[in-house]
């Protein structure tokens, strides 16, 4: 008899064996990375469940090498202007009569971004980068709030190349043009497309949006308006 080796069935085992740790490794991998989407929603909750790796203001959601320097200034691996982070106090989108003071959002019990409590008031995501800063602010309204229009009742009417003004509180404001709009089933909410790392000052714009669930007492959809930093308007 040969000595000195495993056996075959050994050898086959040992192999599965692998396999089924890679395959574990990787799905942790991409649910740390990518998180998941909430499907059950309160009332009129505008915003899918960021990932848990969800970029904070700190780190202003950069990929490897593409930091920008302390005071705002584009760095090797970054396109467009920057601003140095500062929180926002107040959004302004002339195409649809917007003008409301911010608010900050966390995130709730269940893990779900928390919401404006009013029709008017804007949320800032604050685990996100303050708008200007290199990565992707993230901003939500409600689309209405008992009965009447909340601040972004008309978000899915915003076309391409639209201005969203946010003044923000060293006395700045950072200009955005409206790049594309989506709408998305809430089950299906693309946390890498909104939450994600990007290479320029972003900015996202976050309502409800589509049929009206009346069982769920909730809309269908999510309507993201994405944008990207035009220039800085200073005092």
């Amino acid at each position: 008899m040969a000595t000195g080796g495993p056996s075959t069935p050994a050898r086959r085992r040992r192999g599965r064996d692998r396999l089924v740790a890679a395959v574990a490794a990787l799905t942790l991998t991409a649910v740390v990375v990518f998180g998941v989407a909430a499907v059950r929603r309160p009332s009129q909750r505008p915003a899918a469940r960021p990932p848990a790796t969800a970029p904070t203001a700190g780190a202003a959601g950069t990929a490897p090498g593409a930091a920008a320097a302390p005071d705002g200034r584009p760095g090797e691996l970054t396109s467009g202007p920057l601003m140095a982070s500062s929180p926002p106090v107040r959004v302004s989108i002339p195409a649809l009569r917007v003008d409301a003071a911010t608010v900050p959002l966390g995130l709730g019990a269940d893990g779900a971004m928390q919401v404006p409590q009013n029709g008017t008031d804007i949320g800032w995501y604050t685990r996100a980068p303050a708008p200007g800063a290199l990565g992707p602010a993230v901003l939500a309204a409600h689309v209405d709030w008992k009965g009447r229009p909340g601040s972004f009742h008309d978000l899915a009417d915003l076309t391409p190349g639209a201005v969203v003004d946010v003044a923000r509180a060293d006395g700045s404001t950072a200009v955005f043009a409206v790049t594309r709009i989506e709408r998305h089933p809430k089950d299906d909410f693309p946390s890498a497309a909104v939450y994600g790392p990007t290479d320029h000052a972003a900015l996202r714009l976050i309502t409800c949006g589509g049929d009206f669930d009346a069982a769920r007492r909730s809309y269908r959809d999510n309507v993201i308006v994405y944008a990207r930093l035009a220039h800085a308007r200073e005092g």
